[in-house]
């Protein structure tokens, strides 16, 4: 009778500790699902801007600078991207994309900056759309990047719980690095104003 008892307390606890593997295993996907659905919106953000370059360029010949800057900054942050889809969660890919993504909102600040200067510009339809576009586009990376960072909270604060931390550190669960913006004047949407 005692060997039965002893048995099923060994299951319990393998049963138990399966359970806790789950869950990590569970909650890594979902932060990757979350960072996927970043992926889409800063994909889409930007598929945006040279579109938006394009239509700035009649009207801005002389302000080639800020077009170029724009356009390098796009690429940078494209690059960053790729190397947080490869591994999201990671601390240096998360930083380089948020460093990326940093440079690219500021430069499209300067942009939409010297759109104000130029009536013919602001008044432009196509400019208009896609400057609208951007916004909702830079609300729904907001949105997305908030679900990852909350998703990587959960996964985090399961990974280094007791005992969970015993099951995580045995099968290899990193720490998932959230998606944060450094600047505080960068955390704000850009500005587009077509008064």
């Amino acid at each position: 009778m005692g060997l039965i008892i002893f048995l099923v307390v060994v299951v319990l606890i393998v049963l138990y500790f399966v359970a806790i593997y789950n869950g990590l295993v569970t909650s890594r996907n979902s932060y990757k699902n979350a960072f996927a659905q970043i992926d889409v919106q800063l994909t889409r953000r930007h598929d945006l801007i040279p579109n938006l370059v394009e239509t700035a360029k009649g009207y801005l010949a002389h302000e080639r600078g800020t077009l170029e800057a724009v356009v390098q900054a796009r690429n940078a942050a494209v690059s960053g991207l790729a190397g947080a889809k490869a591994n999201p969660g990671d601390p240096a890919a998360m930083q380089q994309l948020a460093s990326s993504e940093n440079a690219l909102t500021q430069t499209l600040g300067h942009l939409f900056a010297l759109q104000e200067a130029y009536p013919d510009l602001k008044a432009n339809q196509t400019m208009m759309q896609l400057s609208e576009e951007l916004t909702s586009t830079e609300n729904r990376v907001a949105f997305a990047r908030q679900a990852y960072n909350d998703s990587v909270l959960t996964y985090n604060n399961k990974r280094e719980v007791f005992p969970a931390s015993v099951v995580a550190n045995s099968f290899g669960f990193a720490a998932a690095e959230p998606l944060k913006i450094e600047d505080p004047a960068v955390r704000d949407v850009p500005k587009v104003s077509f008064s």
